[in-house]
């Protein structure tokens, strides 16, 4: 499943905000948040690839995927409008209903995901993974780090999610071989720079949130961002370079 809801934003730290705090307390209180965010994002990393094997391995999936019927066009586009719901619901919500959603969202993921043991090979599936992780912490290690402004190029990755699930949709009626693999290649480098781009403008929240009632939503919300960037990550490099069962 693609990520066809993005909580980014563009905006900027304001300086303002931390006059008068210690350089030593804004620094332990955003380890404090980043680990938060990090947390949150592995838990559900980990939560869908536990559903997603399991409903696998008992036969459910099959019969889920491959039994046909409207059900599992339920759970294929369920996660998307979770995350509708999630995005339009953020400000009423308590931090408990949104820990709750995230999980819930998390787990009916690895429902939606469960098909993928049925089509790649577990050392396909495994190895996929492993590179996708490493991939993944070395670049939100350079969002986090790096001096560099990435907030210019939002607009265009944006765009460029916005352009792969249109041509994504198109080619589900086209049906072309080299099309998904242009697609899938593309998929892999344009999340792959949304991580590090990501978890910068994560960082940056922080300047805003401190100190408000506003950190343990903007740190789940942050945790989702980064988990749709690492699911999807993966689940195009492995249509790129997975070997099929």
């Amino acid at each position: 499943m693609q990520n066809q809801y993005d909580p980014r934003t563009t905006s900027r730290i304001d300086p303002a905000i931390s006059v008068g705090v210690p350089s030593a307390t804004r620094d332990a209180g955003l380890r404090s948040y980043m680990l938060s965010v990090y947390n949150y994002m592995a838990s559900g990393v980990l939560l869908t690839g536990v559903v997603a094997l399991t409903l696998a391995m008992t036969g459910v999936a099959e019969a889920i995927f491959m039994g046909g019927g409207i059900f599992k066009y339920v759970v294929i586009f369920a996660p998307l409008i979770m995350i509708l719901v999630m995005g339009a619901k953020m400000q009423r919500m308590s931090t408990s209903s949104m820990q709750m959603f995230f999980w819930a969202f998390a787990a009916i993921m690895g429902v939606s995901m469960s098909v993928i043991p049925l089509i790649y090979s577990g050392t396909s599936i495994a190895t996929t993974f492993f590179a996708t992780a490493v991939a993944f912490m070395s670049l939100s290690l350079y969002g986090y780090t790096t001096k560099k402004d990435l907030s210019g190029f939002g607009t265009f990755l944006i765009m460029g999610v916005v352009g792969l699930i249109v041509v994504s949709i198109a080619n589900m009626f086209i049906q072309s071989t080299g099309l998904s693999l242009v697609i899938s290649a593309i998929g892999v480098l344009l999340f792959a720079a949304l991580t590090a781009y990501d978890t910068q403008k994560i960082k940056s929240l922080y300047a805003h949130v401190a100190g408000t009632d506003m950190m343990g939503k903007t740190a789940i919300m942050g945790a989702l961002t980064l988990y749709l960037d690492f699911i999807n990550m993966f689940q195009f490099l492995l249509a790129f370079t997975g070997n099929r069962e």
